[in-house]
């Protein structure tokens, strides 16, 4: 629809608007003046019936006068009577006034004028007799009643005057009312034809611009899609017209680039950028000049990289439009290059973990035959040949090295059981300190601090203890003159900022475990090589480079966080970051080494283990402590010997990895299906997924790790068998545990 018709509609509109309006205000005048005409009439009824009110009273005041002077034959009597003579002609000639639209009431007063004549008459002939002849001559007249039927006459008629003209009144009112409610009406059918012709005229004007606000409405939801688009990517968008001034651009080119705010504007030119980025720590834009001679393929992008001064690496292309104009993009590329590291680094812990997983079962089961062996051999001799207790105790020493070797392996591979508890650092790290002192040596001082209201951390207690002793014996290394070590504990929150540095962080709350020593230092390279798998720089055959991989995994698959600090000639600082636990803390007891007897039974145990020399040496221990055992090679086998030996069993002892269809597991479900009371002791030198989920054992499972010693077997057998066990195992030795003083 044109301007021209929208006008044309226009005045239709206002001309059809203006006409009502002149109808209804020409209709709602003629009615107000019958209105008002109406009113008067009702005026001049409510006169005439006061005048009609007025002459009766006055006849009544009169003879009442004249009564009062025929008792009394006082004067002062006669002052109403005077008065009311007086007023009753008024009253006559105002009524005769009055009435002169109505010929009935003429009549009527004609009628009643010789009737107030005579009545008055009478009134003053005996106002006469009574002052002239006395009281009787005037009474004689009065008795004659020809003054009373004169009254009455008088009050007849205007008591007819008075009824007829309160009709007329009554009918008056009524049509007033009927005109005013009339009048009403007409003004409100008025208002409302209006406010009718006011909707259509709006409806009108509003089909008539509904194209141009559609078409605004689409422009504005198109600008503000491009606006949202903008702003959603992750990118910095700017876009410049041909003449080389800036239309649009999103919040990230403000913040990749660090540009003022003020600079962001429409029609900025893009010479001010170029100039802006030149400074130190900012990535520099191409110049002009580049710009408008380092074209090489029309309509091809170019892209080139900078680094910003906080070392983040940032992409720009600048990408050509048909106009003339360009789009410059810039791409934070730092978490491509930190997720490309951390992925690099998972590959490595991938190949690490099939590399460790795969030997890890067959190397702790030989472990665990020469282990075994060499104990039970010990456990015969008895002590009277020192040297051959000797040589078996460096044998058995050596295998338990092999066996640690390949357990930290397994920690830096993520691939350890762990039984994570709720510890307060505040009350286990105390007892650490004095082993540590005696470990570490003389010439190494150990200082601990702790700060108030430290958080429980979620960790698990052995694996924490075994990773600071290996931070400590890496300290010691570093000092070898002497120096100072120092464990310290504080709460510390890891918030967004810093997990955007660190990809692998989450943000949360954090029980931050310190060790620091004042030794040569590390310089950069090797800082970023220290958790390496066997990476070192200690002499041949003075370390393996397992220790800090351990303790990075376990750090890891615990879900915390590992950071180290070093410099050349400035010592280094371990930062180990363990989450926050929520629940009951469990508070380590001081320990006291004192040997003790071997916990003995005689329960039946069901010895599930495929490699035969494993299954042996276990089958010979327990037999010696008194068990008497039932083997199997197999799940299949083992069903078959519990199915024969079902009311004996008492304990199912099966490796986790088991050939054929029946696991480890699945054996122990099947086994406690049909005999819930027998308990189940698993043995693994690698755990798989089956018992162990997320790198934590699961809930009410018993595991005991390949190789094992004589007396770890003696002591988690009666466990599980659930025995009273006053002593604890803890490597190799068995320790007493008393509680805090």
């Amino acid at each position: 629809m044109t301007k021209h018709l929208v006008a044309r509609a226009n005045f239709l509109v206002f001309t059809v608007l203006l006409a009502i309006l002149a109808l209804v205000g020409g209709v709602t005048w003629e009615r107000l003046g019958a209105s008002r005409e109406a009113r008067e009439w009702s005026q001049h009824s409510y006169r005439v019936l006061a005048t009609l009110k007025d002459l009766a009273i006055a006849l009544r005041d009169a003879e009442t006068g004249q009564r009062g002077f025929l008792l009394t034959s006082k004067d002062d009597y006669l002052a109403p009577y005077n008065e009311a003579r007086d007023r009753v002609g008024g009253l006559q000639g105002e009524l005769q006034k009055l009435t002169v639209d109505n010929p009935a009431q003429q009549r009527r007063l004609r009628d009643l004028s010789p009737v107030i004549q005579h009545k008055l008459e009478e009134l003053a002939q005996t106002v006469q007799l009574r002052r002239d002849v006395g009281f009787e001559a005037a009474l004689r007249l009065v008795n004659t009643d020809a003054g009373r039927d004169y009254q009455k006459q008088a009050e007849t008629t205007l008591a007819a005057m008075l009824g007829e003209e309160q009709g007329l009144l009554d009918r008056r009112l009524g049509e007033n009312d009927a005109r005013a409610a009339w009048v009403r009406w007409l003004v409100l059918g008025g208002a409302v034809l209006a406010a009718v012709v006011l909707l259509l005229a709006a409806r009108l004007l509003n089909q008539a611009w509904s194209r141009s606000y559609q078409i605004e409405a689409e422009q504005r939801t198109l600008a503000l899609r491009l606006r949202a688009s903008l702003d959603s990517l992750s990118q910095g968008i700017a876009v410049f017209g041909a003449d080389r001034q800036m239309t649009n651009w999103n919040h990230c080119f403000q913040v990749l680039l660090d540009i003022p705010k003020a600079m962001l504007r429409p029609g900025t030119p893009y010479a001010a950028f170029v100039e802006h980025t030149a400074d130190a720590g900012r990535p520099a834009l191409e110049s002009e000049d580049q710009i408008r001679h380092g074209r090489s393929v029309s309509g091809e992008p170019v892209v080139y990289e900078r680094i910003r001064g906080d070392e983040h690496h940032i992409e720009l292309r600048r990408t050509p439009m048909p106009d003339g104009g360009f789009v410059v993009t810039v791409t934070d590329m730092t978490k491509r290059a930190q997720a490309e590291g951390v992925l690099r680094e998972a590959q490595k812990m991938q190949a690490i973990g099939q590399l460790t997983g795969g030997i890890a079962h067959d190397f702790n089961n030989l472990l665990q035959v020469i282990l075994g062996n060499l104990e039970f051999v010990r456990s015969k001799l008895g002590d009277e040949d020192a040297k051959l207790q000797t040589r078996i105790e460096r044998a058995a020493w050596a295998a338990q090295r092999g066996a640690t070797l390949t357990g930290q392996l397994l920690a830096f591979a993520r691939k350890q059981p762990l039984a994570p508890t709720p510890i307060d650092l505040a009350a286990t790290m105390p007892d650490l300190v004095p082993l540590l002192r005696r470990t570490l040596g003389e010439h190494i001082e150990v200082r601990y601090v702790e700060s108030a209201g430290l958080w429980p951390a979620m960790a698990d207690p052995a694996q924490l203890e075994s990773a600071v002793l290996n931070l400590a014996l890496n300290a010691r290394d570093a000092m070898p003159g002497g120096g100072r070590l120092t464990i310290e504990l504080g709460n510390k929150v890891l918030d967004r900022e810093y997990a955007q540095h660190h990809s692998e962080v989450t943000p949360g709350d954090y029980a931050m475990l310190a060790v620091s020593d004042t030794g040569h230092g590390m310089t950069p390279e090797v800082v970023k090589r220290v958790f390496e798998p066997f990476f070192t720089t200690k002499p041949d055959g003075k370390g393996t480079g397992l220790g800090l991989a351990m303790v990075f995994g376990f750090v890891k698959q615990s879900g915390g966080h590992v950071k180290i600090y070093s410099e050349p000639g400035e010592g280094t600082t371990v930062k180990i970051y363990l989450p926050r636990a929520v629940g009951v803390v469990s508070v380590a007891g001081q320990r006291s080494v004192a040997p003790i007897e071997l916990p003995r039974g005689n329960a039946t145990v069901l010895v599930v283990e495929d490699e035969p020399a494993v299954r042996e040496i276990a089958c010979a221990i327990l037999s010696d402590l008194g068990y008497r055992v039932l083997e199997a090679a197999d799940g299949e086998e083992a069903l078959r010997v519990f199915g024969a030996n079902t009311a004996a069993v008492d304990l199912l002892l099966t490796d986790v990895v088991l050939p054929g269809k029946v696991r480890g597991r699945e054996l122990a479900e099947r086994i406690t299906e049909m005999r819930p009371e027998v308990r189940v002791l698993y043995m693994s030198g690698y755990t798989e997924n089956s018992i162990v989920h997320h790198g934590r054992l699961d809930d009410g499972v018993r595991l005991i790790g390949k190789p094992f010693k004589r007396e770890h077997l003696a002591v988690k057998v009666a466990e599980a068998l659930g025995h009273s066990i006053p002593p604890a195992f803890e490597d190799g030795n068995i320790v007493v545990l008393r509680p805090r003083s």
